[in-house]
This record gives structure tokens, sequence and C-alpha cells, in this order.
């Protein structure tokens, strides 16, 4: 069988690529080993929020006071939790099978190999349902993703019991009753926030000196506070040295200015990064070129390798599914000739914990180290009247403009529903908004969204609302 495009990895980055090259007419197929969806759909973005949300409303119920509301004392059936995300989960990759049925798309079930082609690398496929398929295409498109990093050299390796990686902490046998969460990363701190809240108790090691070490400073100054009032524990510049178990649980031994601790719990996440799927895929034979375990590509997402491209994780950072999917429509448009959207978009970070975190663009620190010349915004949302009154005033908006032109660099947020909220300020930077834009701009009264108004006011000493 021949086609225009064959996408290895169905991830958001490869079904929406596999989406648009077919809208783009281009005939096309999509190899999955595994589960239609990828790890975001699957065991990564979509559960993990199932689990939050279900985490959230368990710590509303548990403030009704604070509401003037009254009610029986909570609980909460850990397995129905547990079973919603995993039906979640299977929804959306039941949408993703639809999809590919809309759009005309076949789809491969198995694990996919390359071998030198005409137009494109060869694609071998060791079917799940036994045999190989050989398929043949003018391009080749790898969105294979990347699986959590573990270290057997200190012993922190999955083994689904007491030692946990992400897919561990989503479909665990039974609530621990303490965790021990090592990376304080996206990953580490939204499932420190969800177990946290059902009431284990979490101690979160970080080897940087702070919470969230790529935000910004202020936001990752707050976040710790609100974390450590909501009862997390911190080992900060901490040094993971041994992960072990033991008869109860696990013990964790680590250094902290060169003094060894130890601490023990029922569990352990290891959260310290992402490894590219690269392996086994035959891309040493081909030639590939890489950088540090991550395909290098250009900015249309191509290889050195004649019709290969890569785009998402395993084309390195940042690891995140939107960026996956806006790089595989990119080079969806490209390969078939198409206007060609943003090449250079910013990318927002989020991190969907309580409170939430959300960022995009430059922050204070990377502004002073690149010698820009800037004024910086903020506004509390303790000041802002939809925040009050919905029993939300934790937090701030932060922005970063360019002292001489007035260009819009970064934006940090902390709070509830920023990570709603920082769409926004995508915009405004796609769009090349400046600060008079922004203030110039007309928010809806009352929203949470004004404080992005006040912050930008506040740049320029002109705050109205404190």
């Amino acid at each position: 069988m021949s086609y225009d495009l064959v996408v290895i990895g169905s991830g958001p980055g490869g079904y929406e690529g596999a989406i648009r090259a077919s809208q783009n007419g281009l005939k096309v197929a999509i190899v999955e080993r595994e589960l239609l969806g990828g790890i975001c759909l699957n065991w990564g973005c979509i559960p993990t929020k199932a689990l939050l949300k279900s985490a959230e409303v368990f710590d509303k119920i548990n403030h009704l006071g604070d509401y003037g509301l009254t009610g029986e004392k909570p609980g909460f059936d850990f397995e129905k939790v547990i079973a919603r995300s995993r039906a979640v989960a299977k929804q959306l990759n039941g949408g993703v099978g639809y999809l590919m049925k809309k759009n005309k798309i076949d789809v491969i079930e198995g694990f996919a190999t390359l071998e030198p082609g005409k137009d494109a690398p060869k694609v071998r496929v060791k079917l799940n349902k036994g045999g190989e398929q050989v398929v043949e295409a003018k391009n080749v498109m790898l969105a294979v993703g990347a699986r959590a990093r573990e270290i057997p050299a200190i012993g922190a390796v999955s083994d689904g019991e007491r030692i946990w990686t992400y897919r561990n902490a989503l479909t665990p046998k039974a609530m621990p009753k303490s965790l021990v969460v090592i990376g304080s990363g996206a990953i580490g701190i939204e499932f420190a926030s969800f177990y946290r809240s059902l009431g284990a108790d979490v101690t979160v090691v970080e080897a940087m000196d702070r919470i969230l070490p790529v935000e910004d400073k202020e936001v990752s100054a707050e976040a710790q506070k609100a974390f450590e009032k909501r009862g997390f524990k911190f080992r900060l510049g901490a040094k993971v040295t041994k992960v072990e178990k033991t008869g109860a649980g696990v013990k964790v031994s680590v250094e902290v200015g060169g003094k060894a601790e130890t601490l023990e719990a029922e569990g352990c996440i290891v959260a310290v990064g992402i490894v590219a799927n690269t392996e086994n895929l035959g891309l040493e034979k081909l030639g590939v070129e890489m950088d540090r375990g991550h395909i290098k590509n250009d900015s249309h997402g191509k290889t050195n390798v004649k019709g290969l491209y890569a785009i998402g994780d395993c084309a390195g950072p940042p690891w995140l599914a939107h960026k996956a999917s806006h790089e595989a429509v990119h080079a969806a448009d490209y390969m078939a000739g198409k206007k060609l959207s943003n090449l250079n978009p910013p990318i927002p970070g989020c991190t969907y914990a309580t409170p939430e975190v959300a960022s995009v663009g430059i922050t204070e620190q990377g502004a002073k180290e690149k010698g820009l010349d800037v004024k910086i915004g903020r506004f509390p949302f303790k000041a802002n009247g939809k925040a009050i009154a919905a029993g939300e005033p934790g937090g701030f908006v932060k922005v970063i403009f360019d002292k001489k032109t007035g260009a819009l660099l970064g934006a940090h947020l902390i709070g509830a529903n920023v990570t709603e909220m920082v769409q926004g300020f995508c915009l405004a930077i796609t769009m090349e908004a400046t600060e008079e834009d922004l203030q110039g701009t007309v928010f809806p009264h009352p929203t949470m969204s004004e404080a992005i108004l006040e912050a930008s006011l506040d740049a320029d000493g002109r705050m109205i609302n404190l």
C-alpha cells in the first residue's frame, strides 16, 4: 500500500497532523502501537485533568461554610474517582477513532520501524494482530512522543506498586496515605495536588532551589506559599541519592545542603522529566541526526533525511501537546504546499494544580539575562471583584513589556482559572500587541480577566483598582 503521508504515533500531534494532511487532499495512514490519542488522551493531559477536577470539587465541598452553605461531611470513593478518569480517557480515545474514519485515514495497529526507501523511508509495521505490513509513502511524520524518565542508578524505577511514574499514579490500586514526589515540574505538582486534596501526606523533592523552576521566580514563590498552606512539604536543593522499597512502603534518601536525610512514605512518584521514544525505529541506519536523544528538525519539521519529518516530544522541548499539534499541522501544510501557519508562535505552559499556574513568553529573569530593558506590571486577584466574589482571591497577573517599543514580551499568572486566561496573552503576543493595545481593550466586568488590564496599567503606574 502506498500513501502520500504515513504518520507514526497518534497523540495530539500525530492525529491532528494526519487530519490536516487529509484535509489537504493527501492520502494518509497512521500507525499506532497502543491506543489512539497517545499519552495525552490516555495517560497524560486528559485523565489527569479529570482527577484534578474531582479533587477541586472535593476541596470546594470541604469549604461550604465559606459560601454560606451547609452539608454533611463529604467523602469520596477512590475507585470511582479513578474510574471516572479512565472513562473520560476512553471516551476521547473513541473520539479519535471517529475522526480517523471521518477523514478517511487508514489506521494501522502495530510497531513501526523505518528502512531506506525511495521518496521517504519505508515503514515496516509489526502488526498487533500478528504478521507484518510494509507501507511506502512520499512523506513520513514521526510523532512517537516520549515516556517518563527513570533513574535506575538510584532505584528510581517504577515497579507499579510503590514506586510510580505518571501511568501508575493514574491507576493506583488504593489511595496512599503518604507520598514522596520527586520533581516539582508540572507533572509532579499536579499529582501532588490531587493526592493532597484527597488527604495524602505529600512531600515534594526538588533539585533546584525553587519549585516549578521553569516559571517566573515570583510565581514559583507564590505557588510554594499556596501549596504549603494546603499542607505540602518541600525539600528544595535536594539531591536524591537512593530510592528503595521497605516493608511499609518506600525510603527516599536525599542530600540537602550537604546533609543526608531520609524520607519515608507509602509510595513515591518519579516525575523527573521525559525520554523521547526514539529507540528501535531504525533511525541510526537511516543516519537521522539526533540531539541528546531527540530528533533534529528544522522550522518545518523536516529532518536531514529526505521525506522524513519529526514533531512533538520526540523532537525536543517544550514537551507540550499543543506544541506538538501546532508543529504537525504546520508540517502537513508545508508538505502539501499550503499557506503556512505562524512559524514561531508563543507556546504557553500550564500547571493545573490548586492554584493553577500559566505563563507565556519571557520571564523577568530571562529578560535580565538577555539584557533587555523592560517594565513590569502586576495585579493581585485579592483586588479583583470576581475573584473575591468567587472565593478565589489568591494569586496575581504579571506582565512584561519592552520599555522602548511597548511590546508584550511575557505574562505570568497564578490563581484560579488562569490556564484559561493565558490564551489572551498568547493571542496578544502573536498579534504583536503593545501595552497600549492591552490598556485600550475593554474587558468584561466582573471577570478575573480584568486583572490583565490592571497589570498592564500598572506597568505605567496607572493601575486603577488598587
